[in-house]
């Protein structure tokens, strides 16, 4: 694909990391989604598991926030983030990921849209819009090629 973002990319901030975890609703959706299919590459930074990993901390409970960080150090590719760089725009722009996925107004809003167009081509959606919009069938040719198997693993594994 070469300096264009990966469609098959996906950055989850903090908040959906956190909410697939202790809430359930669209952030388990979506990354039950991104679960099923081993095609589809979570993509995040130290900094954004960190944040996440506090929150469940907070929340919750030691034990779980490390095992929930062990769980997901098998699931997601870790990038190099720029320090002051916002952990979910960084981890989008250092991965090439096609989309980032956020319950963040600000980072969804219009103005965040322009200014980030004009350094990534990266689509940032609430995980609810991302599942009305999201079609694995669809995308399935243009990032693997052939025809769509399925989801093709165990979400909750």
């Amino acid at each position: 694909m070469g300096d264009r973002p990966d469609p098959g990319r996906i950055v989850a901030d903090a908040d959906v990391l956190a909410a697939d975890l202790l809430l359930g609703g669209p952030a388990r959706e979506v990354m039950d989604l991104i679960r099923a299919h081993s095609w589809l590459e979570l993509v995040a930074t130290d900094e954004l598991l960190d944040d996440a990993e506090a929150v469940v901390r907070e929340l919750a409970n030691d034990d779980l926030a490390d095992d929930w960080r062990r769980r997901i150090a098998a699931l997601v590719t870790v990038v190099e983030q720029p320090a002051g760089d916002h952990p979910a725009l960084a981890a989008a722009y250092r991965g090439k990921a096609g989309h980032v996925l956020t319950f963040d107004e600000s980072l969804r809003s219009a103005r965040a849209g322009a200014e980030l167009r004009a350094r990534v081509e990266t689509s940032v959606k609430s995980p609810g819009a991302f599942l009305t919009v999201f079609d694995p069938e669809g995308l399935y040719p243009a990032v693997v090629g052939g025809e769509y198997p399925g989801p093709d693993c165990d979400p909750r594994e």
